[in-house]
């Protein structure tokens, strides 16, 4: 038996120890019987991605009685489907920073070709834009270029 047929088995058994039936899942969650029978059976293809998918986990762990935030983060660690993108997160935070960043997420994640934004990879990303002391730099080469063209670079000036 996988680690994800345990967890499924757990939960199930668990919401029939405690009688619940999946119609009362139903009626506090809004999830459909198909799914959470399909659910049970450990077929996840009729759910959803991303946040819904640990949205559905969490009212099914509240309303059968385990602590709905440790149930999201193994269901999290055990399915892609509880993908939380740390991985790129991160990656943006390494960009921010401008530090090459060596994170690596616990399973590999699925590769979602139909995202609405491209991630930082994706995208080129822009210079900064120039700053006061660029612009005065700028300024004292131009000035200096204008007295004797030969000089072609501007020493840093340093303020004290």
């Amino acid at each position: 038996m996988t680690p994800q047929d345990i967890f499924i088995n757990r939960l199930r058994r668990h919401r029939e120890r405690n009688g619940i039936s999946l119609d009362e899942i139903v009626g506090e969650t809004r999830i459909r019987r198909d799914q959470l029978e399909a659910f049970e059976r450990g077929d996840l293809t009729l759910w959803p991605r991303g946040i819904y998918a640990r949205g559905w986990i969490r009212g099914y762990a509240t309303i059968v009685g385990l602590d709905p935030n440790d149930t999201v983060d193994e269901f999290c660690r055990l399915f892609p489907q509880g993908d939380r993108r740390s991985e790129g997160t991160i990656r943006n935070f390494a960009a921010i920073v401008a530090h090459a960043s060596t994170y690596q997420d616990e399973f590999a994640h699925v590769t979602d070709t139909d995202r609405r934004r491209p991630t930082l990879v994706e995208v080129e990303v822009a210079p900064p834009p120039p700053t006061w002391r660029d612009h005065v730099l700028r300024a004292v080469q131009r000035l200096r270029n204008l007295r004797n063209p030969r000089a072609r670079t501007v020493r840093s000036i340093h303020t004290s």
